[in-house]
């Protein structure tokens, strides 16, 4: 692997295309916004659909793709199927960029409420 101009060697293809499958799913608002929720507590397919304004069949597809990237799971609790995220670097990356985004953001409506 050749070493790029800050020193550090490039991932494998392979760990390329993992990677950008990973960004491809929560480049989804909904998907998002699920492993946000998800970042916060385990919830049922119901709980999530409250939360993220989601139809139930549809937030159940949006974790159904999740699962199967590795990037959700989930236990049975009785008749109920409790959904959380296990990877704490993923919740990392989601926070970060969506904290990023705010504190980015803040500034913007502060000028807005300014200028009223």
């Amino acid at each position: 692997m050749a070493a790029a101009g800050g020193g550090f060697e490039d991932p494998s293809e392979d760990v390329l295309a993992q990677a950008a499958a990973s960004f491809a799913l929560l480049a989804s608002p909904a998907r998002l916004h699920i492993v946000w929720a998800l970042a916060q507590g385990e919830s049922d397919v119901t709980g999530l659909a409250e939360r993220v304004g989601g139809a139930l069949p549809a937030v159940s597809q949006h974790l159904t793709k999740l699962k199967l990237a590795g990037l959700v799971r989930s236990r049975r609790e009785g008749r109920r199927q409790v959904y959380y995220v296990d990877d704490p670097d993923v919740v990392e990356v989601v926070r970060l960029l969506v904290d990023r985004l705010t504190d980015r953001a803040a500034p913007t409506r502060r000028r807005r409420l300014h200028g009223l």
